[in-house]
């Protein structure tokens, strides 16, 4: 039986275990052998990592061929309008790729949400909104870049969900264990969890 992490990546983390000038790693929060991320966030993205110790589980995670559906809330400068959202929705040519369709929408900013360490730094006479970004895909910075191309820069990112799992239960920096059983590729269909304190 696979086991998992679902860690609240902090935002200035990095996804390894192996520590860099200036960044706190997994290292610092993690004491657990033998786990490994199932993808990545970059250090100043947050929300949700995976981490598994199982080899297999772990490629069909991340492997962008089995479309496990990732949803992002994004913080945006400018408040955007339909033809932005269509786009997003659409699939947006980046230049050295055009993303696949994703499903895009303006949200209320989410209850409960943590401040950020340090906090954005805003524009006073800017105003921003929040969407809610489904992919099934995640290349090198993706989602900064779909809402820079369609007019509305990112100012904060966070991983919501991966699949079934949500991030909202973890306060930034905690990580709880589960085990995972009838993992069936590509969308982790009728998969079962058992869950471990922490």
């Amino acid at each position: 039986m696979a086991r998992i992490i679902l860690f609240n990546k902090p935002y200035g983390v990095l996804s390894q275990f192996t520590p860099e000038a200036g960044h706190a790693s997994l290292k610092d929060y993690i004491d657990q052998p033998g786990f490994y991320p199932a993808g990545r966030l970059d250090a100043d993205s947050e929300g949700l990592l995976i981490l598994t110790d199982d080899g297999g589980l772990q490629h069909r995670l991340a492997d962008p061929r089995h479309k496990q559906p990732k949803t992002y809330w994004v913080q945006v400068e400018g408040l955007p309008d339909e033809a932005a959202l269509a786009r997003l929705r659409a699939g947006v040519d980046l230049g050295d790729f055009i993303t696949r369709p994703a499903e895009a929408r303006v949200i209320d900013e989410p209850a409960g949400l943590w401040p950020r360490d340090p906090p954005v730094r805003f524009r006073k006479n800017v105003p921003t909104a929040w969407l809610s970004l489904t992919l099934t895909e995640g290349k090198n910075r993706q989602v900064r870049r779909m809402t820079a191309r369609v007019g509305y820069p990112t100012l904060r990112l966070i991983r919501a969900a991966m699949g079934d799992w949500q991030v909202m239960d973890l306060p930034p920096g905690v990580w709880r264990m589960e085990t995972v059983a009838g993992i069936a590729a590509p969308r982790l269909a009728g998969a079962t969890f058992r869950r471990h304190g922490r």
